[in-house]
C-alpha cells in the first residue's frame, strides 16, 4: 500500500459556469468544483458534535473553501448499469500545504488515518429543492475537530454515495464504500479508504436512506 494510505479500520467550493452550476471535466472524472463490507471501528460521538457545531463552525485555521478542487471517479456506471467500480474523491487544496497538513495532524507528529476521520454532508436546504446543496464535511474522529469542509450540490453527493453503496453490495469482498485522495497542489498527502458516509438534512437529523452505513454498525 502507498505511503500514506490507509483504510478504515477524507473533501471548497465547486467551479462553477456562469449559471452557478458545478462543471463537469470530460474523461474519466468528474470534476466538482463542487451485503456491505464490515468496518472494525463504530460511528464515534464526535458525529453528534459535528451536527451541533455545523451552524457556527470553529477551525483553528480557517481556510477558504475555494482553495479546494474535487475530481469524482468511477460514479458513471450506477446510472448506466455497467461494471462496478469503487468510486474515488480527489481533493486538491490550492492553498498553503502546512496549514492543510496541520489539520491531518494526528498530535504525535504523523497523519491521521482512515479510522480517525468521518466524513458527512449536511444539507443546507430541503432535498427536495431545486438545486439543493450542502456541506461535505472531514472531521477528526477523537477531537470532532473539522479537518475540511467544503460546499457541494446534494445530487452530485448522493449520486456519489449511492454509487459507493451499489460497489458495496456487488462487490462484497471489496474492501471499502470508496477511495479518498487528499493532494496539496496535486502532490498526494494522504490516501483513505473509507466504508461510512453520513448525511444529514437541514435540521441536523440523519437521513439514514441516503448515507452510506455499513451492515453491523448502529448509530
Amino acid at each position: 500500500m502507498p505511503a500514506g494510505a490507509s483504510q478504515e479500520g477524507p473533501w471548497s467550493g465547486p467551479e462553477r459556469d456562469s449559471g452557478g452550476r458545478s462543471t463537469h471535466r470530460s474523461g474519466g472524472g468528474r470534476r466538482y468544483g463542487g451485503g456491505r463490507p464490515h468496518v472494525d471501528a463504530p460511528i464515534p460521538r464526535a458525529l453528534g458534535r459535528y451536527v451541533q457545531a455545523m451552524g457556527a463552525t470553529s477551525i483553528r485555521q480557517r481556510m477558504r473553501r475555494d482553495y479546494f478542487s474535487l475530481e469524482v471517479e468511477d460514479v458513471e456506471w450506477v446510472d448506466d448499469d455497467g461494471s462496478p467500480a469503487k468510486p474515488r474523491v480527489t481533493i486538491d487544496f490550492e492553498g498553503p500545504a502546512e496549514a492543510l497538513r496541520e489539520r491531518f495532524s494526528d498530535g504525535e507528529g504523523g497523519l491521521l488515518d482512515a479510522e480517525q476521520t468521518d466524513v458527512a454532508f449536511r444539507l443546507q436546504d430541503s432535498l427536495d429543492a431545486e438545486d439543493a446543496t450542502g456541506v461535505v464535511s472531514v472531521t477528526n474522529r477523537i477531537t470532532g475537530d473539522f479537518v475540511l469542509e467544503l460546499n457541494e450540490d446534494a445530487e452530485d453527493v448522493l449520486r456519489f454515495i449511492r454509487a459507493a453503496r451499489r460497489y458495496g453490495e456487488q462487490a462484497p469482498d471489496a474492501d471499502g464504500g470508496f477511495d479518498v485522495h487528499v493532494c496539496t497542489d496535486g502532490d498526494e498527502l494522504q490516501r483513505h479508504t473509507k466504508r461510512t458516509f453520513l448525511v444529514y438534512n437541514e435540521e441536523g437529523n440523519l437521513l439514514r436512506n441516503h448515507s452510506l452505513i455499513p451492515s453491523g454498525v448502529e448509530l
